[in-house]
């Protein structure tokens, strides 16, 4: 008696080609098609031992890899509407912004750019994303302390960098150096 495992790998090698010419008609990317025949086999191998009768099986994949394209196509136009959305949400934030293109926005950003990047990403997620520094800490696997120190030199940092004059109506400076709540300890 064959095991369900060479079993699987005599319906794999016969079947394979067909699948795959049957899944790239009916996607766009090519990629796409490799990924609906892997899931097609997937299904194929956690079912190895459940698979019909050889002069069935080839039809019992057409039917699962016609499943797994309608769960692909699905998914497609979900992740289509979501990417809309959020089109739309980006679009929208960027026409309330007045100060989109500023050039002390512009200075801040390129400031930014020039601290070193976990610097950078602790005063982003602490300042812009609004966590505490345990919160941070959480994010980005240091401790709270580490944080904190490390928080306080990019703020001096990008001080320097941008420079610390009140009068200079750019309101994002504002924000960006703002001090964030104490937390319980």
């Amino acid at each position: 008696m064959i095991s369900p495992e060479d079993r699987f790998r005599r319906v794999y090698s016969a079947n394979f080609e067909a699948m795959l010419a049957y899944a790239m008609r009916r996607v766009e990317q090519a990629e796409d098609a490799s990924d609906i025949v892997a899931e097609t086999f997937l299904v194929a191998w956690r079912r190895s031992r459940d698979l019909p009768p050889d002069d069935e099986v080839t039809l019992w994949l057409y039917g699962v890899a016609r499943r797994v394209l309608a769960n692909h196509h699905r998914g497609g136009a979900r992740r289509e509407r979501l990417g809309e959305r959020l089109r739309h949400r980006i679009t929208s934030l960027i026409a309330v912004d007045p100060g989109h293109d500023v050039p002390q926005r512009l200075a801040v950003r390129a400031a930014l750019a020039r601290l070193p990047e976990a610097d950078r990403e602790v005063l982003m997620l602490t300042v812009w994303e609004g966590l505490q520094p345990r919160e941070v800490a959480e994010v980005v696997g240091l401790s709270a302390g580490a944080v904190r120190t490390r928080l306080s030199r990019a703020r001096a940092r990008l001080r320097e960098l941008v420079g610390d004059d009140p009068g200079g109506g750019g309101h994002v400076l504002d924000v960006l150096t703002a001090t964030v709540p104490k937390e319980g300890r």
